[in-house]
């Protein structure tokens, strides 16, 4: 069975103009009714820092969690963050961005590498006692602008630390959407088959003209996690090419429908979805 995780959340906080609480809300419902393994919905750092993702408390606060499987991920940058988030019953996964680039850890949560593995720890501890359990992302995964130091070989050895942390999920993500296809696949083979106790899932960013040449490079290579946003909204700033967005969700349907996998979506609400995702990005 291949995980779909929604990132509604990675779609949203790049955005300039405050979306109301009550859209959010709205839109995040309409996507727990679509049947998703995971929605990415939120995130508790700091509003200065992330200005669009301040009303997160306020947010799940009014999701329809109860009522469907759909498990909920935050991303948590500290152990602030972290204590907030475990706090909230409905909330199962905590995300963790770890950068295999120095550069990269240091602007985009203000740690060296060595701090932020002392902060998984920390968070791995709390997942523990409060019955979460921790994902990590690791950022620039398939190589990074600053021309800090990179191999696949450190990308496995990165996964295997955590492992040994007790981190049981780990994301490979390709943060400025530069792997080609066959980079994709086959780092995450590489990593998949050192690491085989590990759930290894893949959160990519592609320009539109890649996305089906990188979705099907990740699922044929055995991929059984991946994230996607609705209508391919989002991205990293850091890409330094607007065109890159996230992998638009219905392009992994799309191939697995073709491949006769079966998602266990329901489609009719996923169409609703989909129309409500034009509505809250309309300039996006």
């Amino acid at each position: 069975m291949i995980k779909l995780i929604e990132c509604p959340r990675d779609a949203m906080q790049g955005l300039h103009a405050f979306i109301p609480t009550s859209e959010k809300v709205k839109y995040l419902n309409q996507l727990l009714q679509v049947g998703f393994d995971t929605l990415d919905f939120g995130s508790f750092v700091s509003p200065r820092a992330v200005p669009q993702m301040r009303d997160t408390p306020d947010v799940i606060a009014q999701l329809n969690w109860q009522s469907n499987s759909t498990k909920l991920l935050a991303i948590v940058a500290n152990l602030r963050g972290a204590e907030q988030a475990v706090q909230f019953e409905g909330i199962t996964y905590l995300g963790f961005p770890l950068s295999i680039s120095e550069t990269f850890q240091q602007r985009n949560t203000n740690k060296s590498i060595s701090e932020a593995l002392d902060t998984v720890v920390d968070i791995q501890e709390l997942c523990a006692k409060h019955n979460k359990e921790q994902v990590v992302y690791i950022s620039m995964a398939f190589g990074n602008p600053y021309g800090d130091p990179y191999s696949d070989d450190a990308v496995i050895q990165f996964a295997g630390i955590l492992g040994d942390l007790g981190v049981g999920i780990v994301s490979l993500a390709d943060t400025i959407g530069a792997a080609a296809p066959h980079e994709v696949s086959f780092l995450y083979k590489q990593v998949s088959r050192a690491l085989p106790e590990l759930e290894i899932g893949l959160h990519l960013h592609a320009r539109p003209d890649e996305v089906s040449d990188k979705v099907s490079a990740a699922l044929e290579a055995g991929c059984k996690r991946i994230d996607g946003a609705l209508k391919g909204f989002g991205g990293c700033p850091m890409a330094q090419d607007k065109l890159v967005g996230n992998i638009p969700t219905e392009k992994i349907i799309e191939w697995m429908e073709n491949k006769r996998i079966e998602t266990g979506l329901n489609k009719t609400e996923l169409n609703k979805a989909l129309a409500m995702a034009s509505e809250i990005f309309p300039n996006a």
